[in-house]
Order: C-alpha cells, then sequence, then structure tokens
C-alpha cells in the first residue's frame, strides 16, 4: 500500500502512473456506466437493521 501522498509512481514495466488521471478514468467510466444503463456503480449492500443502504423513498398518501 502507498500513501495518499504519493501522486505518481513508475511501475517496473517503466509506465509512470498518476493516481489522479487514474481517478478521473474510474470516475468517467462510473459516469457512463450509469448514463448508459440508469444502473448504479455499486452492488447493494444491506446495513445490520436489514434495510438497504440505499435511500429510501417514503410513500405519500393522497388527501
Amino acid at each position: 500500500e502507498m500513501p495518499l501522498s504519493v501522486r505518481t509512481w513508475t511501475c517496473e514495466c517503466g509506465t509512470i502512473h498518476d493516481r489522479d488521471v487514474n481517478a478521473a478514468k474510474n470516475l468517467l467510466a462510473a459516469g457512463r456506466a450509469v448514463a448508459a444503463c440508469g444502473a448504479g456503480v455499486r452492488p447493494q449492500r444491506s446495513s445490520p437493521g436489514g434495510q438497504s443502504a440505499m435511500k429510501q423513498e417514503t410513500s405519500r398518501r393522497e388527501p
């Protein structure tokens, strides 16, 4: 593991990696996935209480 203060590093193969560029590529891919299929980029998880960790919609009553 690398500390966050390390912004770039060189692989054994000679490729230079930039942490910020990699993060930008990951965000772009996630945004495209959501735009293309409307799906979330992470699988749903359950909280200890058994409810989904995602935002819950409240049902509205008609007056």
